[in-house]
């Protein structure tokens, strides 16, 4: 659990967790995180002694968990409750923003496979992203995004607009797509929800299919072309002529090693060759059967 994840809000929620949990027959050890990578290292560690691990807090906390996971080699389920400020992986599988409805569901729901992601070897649960919006995922204070929650990406992703720089790029598929050109904006997701304002058709992405929803947007030449592409975006149609989408199970990305990445919201450095995989039917989670 990250009790500073979001506004807090789980916190006064933890004694009734676990007199949940209790209730449905279970033995629960609760570890806060108290610095990156505490998710990580508290899954690695104790994954294999559990039968059900549950993280409660944002993305990040959730992408930390999943790394811990893997590590371990160990084959319990994951359940998640959302406590963050934006939680775009939740949104995506329609889990529950009531942080006890949320409880529930995994008490009373059973394991699906979904697939994961890996950035030259680190995990990621929904997108990699670089460009213009990317960095408020990790560079928006913490007590702004508790103040604020979602918005606050919102405000910080504004502030961007005044500075986006073209970025080179040259990205290669496992089906045969190139696509090289300057870009202010990529995604390799794995959502419906990107960043809290980006939505991807649902049809389009299927968490379990061993592909991902690849998306790049070209350098606009001129003032309407942004408020096109965002319209684009916004109403979910992809034929415009600055963005550049399809799916892919692997993309080999050749970029300036300046370039920074974010990975389910956190910091990733960027180098100049990056390989992105579909680890296909990576990790059992616990969703709602409804």
């Amino acid at each position: 659990m990250n009790p500073c994840a979001g506004v807090k809000k789980a916190n006064r929620h933890l004694p009734d967790l676990l007199r949940l949990f209790s209730d449905y027959g279970y033995v629960t050890t609760a570890y806060m995180t108290g610095k990156r990578g505490d998710g990580t290292e508290f899954t690695r560690a104790h994954a294999n002694e559990a039968d059900l691990i549950i993280s409660v807090g944002g993305d990040g906390t959730l992408n930390e968990v999943i790394e811990g996971l893997l590590k371990s080699g160990a084959s319990c389920p994951l359940g998640y409750i959302p406590a963050g400020s934006t939680n775009d992986f939740a949104t995506s599988l329609k889990i529950s923003s009531s942080i006890m409805q949320a409880a529930r569901d995994i008490m009373e729901g059973s394991p699906r496979t979904i697939d994961l992601g890996s950035f030259n070897g680190r995990c990621f649960s929904y997108v990699a992203s670089f460009g213009a919006f990317t960095e408020t995922a990790y560079s928006t204070p913490q007590e702004i995004k508790n103040m604020l929650g979602h918005m606050a990406y919102i405000f910080e992703g504004v502030k961007d607009l005044a500075n986006i720089r073209p970025i080179h790029l040259r990205l290669e598929t496992d089906r045969g797509d190139v696509f090289e050109d300057d870009y202010i904006f990529g995604a390799i997701s794995n959502s419906t929800s990107i960043a809290g304002f980006l939505t991807m058709d649902p049809a389009r992405v299927i968490i379990d299919d061993g592909l991902f929803e690849v998306t790049l947007i070209k350098m606009p030449t001129a003032p309407m072309d942004l408020s096109r592409i965002l319209y684009s975006l916004q109403t979910q149609q992809y034929d415009d002529k600055l963005i550049h989408s399809c799916t892919a199970a692997r993309a080999v990305i050749h970029s300036p090693a300046a370039v920074p990445w974010t990975l389910d919201g956190e910091y990733a450095p960027g180098e100049t060759d990056i390989i992105i995989e579909n680890m296909h039917n990576a990790l059992r989670l616990v969703v709602n059967d409804v």
